[in-house]
């Protein structure tokens, strides 16, 4: 296992604030990604419920939908605003959901998948295909949901989620309806402890170093007798520039310059360019009492949301402001009006005059910088898993959506389909008829 960075989790990592570790990478995960769930009870890791507090949806003048503390009451507010819409997205959502379990029944079996749309429609058929094929907003309004609805919550799930409006594919908008679902959790300690966790499980060798190439060469004889092909991945760590040889290679990093800058030699064809931009998203902590005001109210007292989200607007410069709990166990979260932990998401670093809009007061400022996820643009095609007849790409998938369980799902894939390839199991791999 390779990776360039000194710290293991990929897009998982925390950062202390006044003693306190908090997430700044991927930071809920649903009570069905069962893969993650299993990881953290294997690992005797605690979790942490995740969602506290009431949302309301800032519109850049005012707040223009919120929560209440009665959750019957908050249906009755969403149906009066905008119709049956809320029942019939969540009876929309509810059903994709049921689709996508079966890719656990079909991983217990031992099946892969060669293509990441193969893999797709195993679960969800043509529906599935088609969801990548056309933005959110456009099967909503294809189905006449009202723009209004699509404006004031779809959106704004979806910029919080992906940091993109409703224009990403339907299917990771679909997953972004699940990360606003109930019963969300985390891993105590920081989820980023799955991946340390696994790494140490697995007793794998870890190297950190950049990976700088891979090259295919030609050894004179394999185990069949005949001239066998090896990959030689050369990094770059702290002891200078080293190669290894492998006989099966699986890339877990987004084939992407500014993310892993690797080059591909001697293969014939050659190895394809990746070129998708990936969604800079920017996680600022700020230590702060909230400006309640920049929000539309002129009286404080009145103000009791713990999570904001923005719909579009030129004049917003974030995607949502949340309080932000601690990845160990605490009491409840602080009132919204005292001086308390708050994580805004946004597009690019928050200068001192955006904070000062935000809040009235704050001591503490911390950041931390992502390529997030793929900036969706459907139509969606995936890059192929198989770069080469042993050499597999997980990150693919990501253009479907991104989540540590699309990682996971990705991830057993690949092993699975690696497997069977190299064993010659291949009645294992692309069923029909499932």
């Amino acid at each position: 296992m390779c990776s360039k960075e000194e710290r293991w989790g990929g897009r998982l990592a925390t950062l202390n604030m006044h003693g306190q570790d908090y997430e700044v990478g991927g930071d809920i995960i649903h009570p069905k990604n069962l893969h993650m769930k299993r990881f953290a009870e294997e690992l005797g890791l605690s979790t942490l419920k995740s969602g506290a507090g009431l949302l309301g949806v800032y519109s850049g003048e005012e707040v223009v939908f919120k929560e209440s503390s009665c959750d019957l009451w908050t249906i009755v507010k969403l149906l009066w605003r905008y119709g049956l819409d809320p029942l019939r997205i969540y009876a929309w959502v509810q059903g994709n959901l049921s689709s996508f379990m079966r890719i656990y029944h079909h991983q217990s079996r031992d099946l892969a998948f060669s293509t990441n749309e193969g893999l797709l429609y195993s679960i969800g058929g043509d529906k599935f295909l088609q969801m990548l094929n056309q933005s959110m907003g456009e099967n909503l309004k294809k189905d006449r949901y009202s723009q209004k609805f699509i404006r004031e919550l779809v959106t704004p799930v979806t910029r919080f989620n992906y940091g993109q409006g409703a224009t990403v594919n339907s299917f990771a908008g679909f997953a972004s309806f699940l990360g606003v679902d109930s019963g969300l959790w985390s891993v105590e300690g920081g989820n980023k402890l799955v991946c340390v966790g696994l790494l140490s499980a697995s007793k794998a060798q870890l190297i950190s170093g950049a990976v700088l190439s891979v090259e295919l060469k030609t050894q004179p004889k394999g185990r069949s007798g005949e001239p066998a092909k090896l990959y030689e991945v050369t990094y770059l760590s702290e002891s200078g520039v080293t190669t290894a040889l492998y006989d099966i290679l699986l890339i877990a990093t987004p084939l992407q310059r500014e993310i892993a800058n690797i080059t591909f030699q001697n293969f014939n064809p050659p190895i394809p360019e990746f070129s998708r931009p990936y969604h800079q998203t920017v996680t600022t902590l700020v230590h702060g009492r909230i400006n309640t005001t920049f929000f539309g109210y002129r009286d404080p007292s009145q103000f009791d949301l713990n999570n904001i989200f923005t719909m579009e607007n030129p004049k917003i410069f974030m995607d949502s402001i949340v309080i932000h709990s601690p990845v160990q166990k605490t009491t409840a979260p602080e009132p919204p009006l005292s001086l308390t932990i708050w994580r805004v998401l946004s597009h690019e670093p928050l200068t001192k005059e955006q904070l000062s809009l935000l809040f009235v007061s704050y001591d503490s400022v911390e950041e931390k910088k992502w390529q997030a996820y793929p900036r969706y643009s459907p139509p969606e095609k995936t890059p192929p898993i198989i770069l080469h007849d042993r050499m597999y790409y997980l990150n693919g998938i990501e253009l479907t959506t991104s989540a540590m369980e699309i990682s996971a799902i990705a991830a057993k894939n690949a092993a699975l389909l690696a497997h069977h390839r190299w064993y010659k199991t291949l009645d294992k791999v692309d069923q029909e008829g499932l």
